[in-house]
């Protein structure tokens, strides 16, 4: 557990030891969020990061040109 402060405007000072685990840079856009009670800090990824990560769902050209298809057909109504 590491302790941080709350500045007199309100402002949330995360120890340097959290920023670098979560690798977090000066500008870095993050989210807040309580859960029961607990504030939950989370860090919005960028869009290099996204595209770096591997994809988890995966379709054939073909699927893409039938699932637009269906799409479209579906619009037109």
């Amino acid at each position: 557990m590491v302790a941080g402060k709350v500045g007199s405007k309100g402002e949330l000072f995360v120890p340097k030891e959290i920023r670098e685990k979560l690798d977090l840079k000066a500008g870095q856009k993050i989210t807040f969020r309580v859960h029961k009670g607990r504030l939950i800090v989370e860090k919005i990824p960028t869009v290099e990061e996204l595209l770096s990560k591997p994809g988890k769902v995966t379709a054939t050209m073909e699927e893409i040109k039938e699932n637009r298809k269906e799409l479209s057909e579906a619009m037109e109504k």
